[in-house]
């Protein structure tokens, strides 16, 4: 979704739409991410509005995410969804040399010419929300180490193996915290 910088205007106005789901999951299969997918269109609703050269956005996202438990290496659906903003100004203006990084930081961004594509700050906000290590539910158990059982549907027979004992010593180590 691409907005006309002369089409925004000082009052707030809303607008609804959906970015396909096809540039996320690229993203997500080259990236850390693997475990993710979005099964469908992501539905974005913002609101914007324009103070001078800065356009002021701010919205939240809808998007169906199926991932695979990093535990079970079960597939589950997580739907996922977050707020963000984002103030935008021309690229001309530059970031005035301090490459410090400060909070505020998170929410700013510029834009070129006479559009500001919203489809790249929509995935950038779907990426964040996804969060680094997916879990099917709190409590899951994962599998057995040794036969791979899914501990959440069945218990195994495997016999705990007793830890290797040149480690024995290790387990009455104190350490001082400082």
């Amino acid at each position: 979704m691409k907005l006309r910088i002369d089409d925004i205007s000082a009052e707030e106005r809303d607008l609804s739409f959906t970015e396909p789901e096809q540039d996320v999951n690229r993203v997500l299969a080259r990236g850390s991410l693997r475990e993710y997918h979005v099964k469908a269109p992501i539905d974005v609703s913002v609101s914007h509005y324009r103070a001078g050269s800065e356009v002021f956005v701010s919205g939240k996202f809808a998007a169906a995410t199926q991932a695979i438990c990093s535990r079970c290496a079960e597939e589950f659906d997580q739907p996922s969804g977050r707020s963000f903003r984002y103030v935008l100004v021309p690229r001309a203006m530059g970031d005035g040399g301090d490459n410090a990084l400060k909070a505020e930081d998170l929410e700013f961004s510029f834009y070129n010419g006479e559009e500001i594509d919203l489809t790249p700050l929509v995935r950038e906000q779907v990426l964040l929300a996804l969060t680094e290590r997916p879990l099917c539910r709190e409590d899951c158990r994962g599998l057995c180490p040794r036969c791979g059982a899914n501990l959440n549907e069945r218990t195994c027979d495997c016999i705990a193996q007793p830890l290797d004992s040149r480690f024995t010593i290790l387990r009455n180590l104190k350490l001082e915290r400082r």
